[in-house]
């Protein structure tokens, strides 16, 4: 019987020298797929992604594409095709001879190359732009270039490391949702690489979240959101208060001083665990109706919410909600059951959660990955 998946790493590993880079990973891609692979800088995102394309080969374990071991197959004879942060778009080619470079190559039959360009074209939104050089396009021009070409030659899996990155905010969204809709219209496997959280649970059908050469968790979007496996998960995808915990029964955890009723069970009877309370699930309340009761330390409004920073006995809070709340005065939290989020501890526990440190000015440049170490992952990404 034939396999769902297009494409399987079994315990696949790689280092550079002295430095792993890759250590075991396992990860099936389902046909059709939109798959992300999400971490920060270093984790081993675009290395896996070379793999699959051909530009790396693994130290150990296997690559199959349709079930066939395709391990020491070079990128050319692999129905992938790659685009990257700089597209390398030809500047003394127009836009029509860029898209259709890859099947001149191929010496496909010039009325082939004719039906496939405006077909690309119509697909990527650029129809009436033929004759163009490529200097005179913009940044987001010259991206629908590239997927144009890249989808010209039929791969059966696009292969995209960090392609919105150079784009300003407004015209990365629009992309977004663009390039879900071709995925979806073609119905091809795309596989996409990125460090930033908004992207890929706007885009992905399952998102695969590493660190330090290894898998942490794979899954949809919302599971990967509402359920993280780890610290380091319901960290790095949105805001989170993780907190040291007690599960002392079934459904019932304690932290912050206080039992708190919950939906997670299967611990052990007073197992040490970390609890994760998104900002968004918890109500700010007259102090005499909270479950627990700090001191507003600092208040942004962001158009929508505001974000604020609640201290309770040393950590620090941070709460998204409508309702406004000034600095230096007593407030309340009210959480629900289904709010709290119990998970095992791990080599993460600790690092993360507490907002003693927190700035919009710090987290955005957490975000913003220097333009030399991406330009770096391409040739040699960790």
């Amino acid at each position: 019987m034939k396999s769902e998946n297009i494409i399987e790493l079994k315990d696949i590993s790689i280092a550079f020298g002295s430095q792993t880079v890759l250590d075991g990973i396992n990860l099936n891609i389902k046909y059709g797929e939109f798959v992300t692979l999400l971490g920060p800088s270093g984790c081993g995102k675009t290395t896996t992604l070379r793999i699959i394309g051909g530009f790396e080969e693994p130290d150990s374990g296997d690559i199959l594409f349709d079930g066939k071991n395709i391990n020491g197959v070079p990128s050319y004879k692999r129905q992938v095709n790659t685009i990257f942060q700089r597209y390398a778009l030809f500047p003394h080619l127009n836009v029509y001879e860029n898209i259709a470079f890859g099947m001149r190559v191929k010496k496909v039959k010039e009325s082939e190359i004719k039906e496939k360009v405006s077909k690309m074209l119509k697909l990527v939104n650029l129809e009436g732009l033929e004759k163009r050089k490529i200097d005179t396009l913009s940044g987001g021009q010259q991206q629908r270039v590239a997927i144009a070409r890249a989808l010209a030659n039929e791969p059966r899996v696009l292969l995209l490391d960090e392609p919105l990155a150079a784009l300003d905010l407004k015209l990365r969204k629009d992309m977004q949702v663009e390039l879900k809709n071709i995925q979806q219209s073609l119905g091809i496997t795309f596989i996409f690489v990125t460090h930033d959280q908004e992207e890929a649970l706007t885009m992905s059908d399952t998102i695969v979240v590493m660190d330090e050469g290894k898998i942490q968790q794979i899954g949809t979007p919302k599971d990967i959101y509402n359920e993280p496996e780890n610290a380091f998960v319901a960290d790095f995808i949105g805001e989170s208060n993780i907190l040291d915990g007690i599960m002392r029964k079934d459904y019932l955890a304690e932290f912050s001083g206080h039992k708190f009723e919950c939906l997670d069970k299967g611990f052990a009877a007073n197992e040490a665990v970390d609890v994760v309370v998104r900002p968004e699930d918890v109500d700010i309340v007259k102090p005499e109706d909270g479950m627990l009761t700090g001191v507003v330390t600092s208040v942004s409004f962001l158009g929508v919410h505001y974000e604020i920073i609640v201290d309770i006995g040393g950590f620090k809070w941070m709460i998204q909600t409508t309702d406004e709340a000034f600095e230096g005065e007593t407030v309340g939290l009210y959480i629900e059951p289904d709010a709290i989020h119990i998970m095992k501890k791990s080599q993460y526990s600790g690092k993360y959660g507490d907002y003693s440190t927190y700035s919009d000015e710090i987290e955005h440049l957490n975000d913003t990955e220097p333009q030399e170490e991406t330009e770096n992952e391409k040739s040699f990404d960790w």
